[in-house]
């Protein structure tokens, strides 16, 4: 074990504070993502709040409220100073779809995909990728910036909450919440050989308190998202948004997972053949380590010391009441977040 991290939770009403304790472990990424999150604290680091408590389905950013986001998003760009328009309007209707699922009952909630490819299209259009941003990203103001960066963060949100929702009704047990820690401009550092094999397509299924690195630092979609978002019948070639990138870099960010272990569950082995199958006929060799499937694990919150039980749902009620991250603390450094997610544009804006 590198380091314990304290990282202090606040009440959503009183304010009072909860510490949940985060053991990093000794492995070739951690030693680099242990001194880039330093750094990251050190400095100061803006902590996107927006952007930070994922799935779950009693969370005050509601279906409603990040479907009208959306909305203002697209005011947003169409009022900034790129020549991009967006016309598209956005409504809880029409992001959901009834699935047919005989096993949970009958008709169940969906996601609709078409609607959230053609979201994350407009992102990839307006950003570009991180070795070659887009004009549009190039010539807009801050204000523009922020709400291109808006398209990518709302459309993951949203979706996430969704299939948390349809959990929620049909297999509360396996709701999915998570955390998603990312800092405004964070400096990236470069993965190596030996930090791929840290990746796999069996470290899909996390670990409940299991802690990973952030998510790719490259614009685009993970190959296992596009399984997710498209089916096994899927092919690249058919798809609206196929920008595949593989990891190459990371940043001091990091995610954990909240949501009850899975890798020993039939369903889950099932899925993750299937995903196998799905990249072999996709011309995607499934064992090749570039591809940077999968999640790899820096660290492991501890649950007992954290929550004094392991149990999903009574642990799910604490996050729920505490969905606001106020301090994080190593060995090393420290930095508090005294800020909310409704401030975010107001505090993000001057930083881009």
């Amino acid at each position: 074990m590198l380091d314990r991290i304290e990282i202090k939770l606040r009440h959503n009403q009183t304010g009072d504070l909860y510490p949940v304790y985060m053991d990093v472990y000794d492995n070739s990424l951690s030693r680099k993502w242990l001194p880039a999150l330093e750094e990251l604290l050190e400095k100061n680091y803006h902590l996107e709040k927006n952007y930070c408590f994922f799935g779950f389905p009693e969370g005050e950013r509601n279906l409603d409220l990040l479907v009208e986001q959306i909305n203002q998003t697209f005011v947003g760009i169409n009022n900034g100073n790129i020549d991009y328009h967006i016309d598209d309007h956005f409504t809880v209707d029409n992001v959901l779809e009834l699935e047919h699922k005989p096993l949970m009952g009958g008709d169940t909630l969906g996601i609709n995909h078409e609607k959230f490819n053609q979201l994350h299209l407009y992102f990839e259009e307006t950003q570009g990728v991180s070795e070659a941003m887009s004009h549009h990203y190039i010539q807009a103001d801050a204000k523009t910036r922020w709400y291109i960066r808006q398209l990518n963060l709302l459309c993951h949100e949203t979706e996430c909450l969704i299939l948390s929702l349809r959990k929620q009704k049909h297999a509360p047990d396996w709701i999915r919440p998570s955390n998603v820690m990312c800092w405004l401009n964070a400096p990236r550092f470069v993965l190596d050989e030996q930090d791929y094999e840290l990746f796999g397509i069996d470290t899909i299924a996390r670990n409940q308190g299991g802690v990973y690195v952030g998510v790719n630092k490259a614009v685009g979609k993970h190959h296992w998202e596009v399984f997710q978002d498209e089916g096994r019948d899927s092919r690249i070639d058919e798809l609206t948004t196929t920008t595949l990138k593989p990891q190459t870099e990371a940043a001091g960010d990091f995610d954990i997972e909240w949501g009850q272990s899975t890798a020993s569950h039939a369903f889950m082995i099932d899925k993750l053949n299937d995903f196998r199958e799905w990249l072999v006929v996709n011309n995607f060799d499934p064992a090749d380590p570039s591809l940077t499937i999968g999640h790899p694990k820096i660290g492991q919150v501890d649950l007992e010391a954290s929550f004094s039980t392991d149990n999903f749902h009574k642990i799910l009620s604490i996050l729920t009441e505490h969905l606001d991250v106020y301090s994080i603390r190593t060995s090393n450094a420290y930095a508090e977040y005294d800020y909310t997610w409704r401030d975010s544009k107001q505090l993000q804006v001057p930083l881009l």
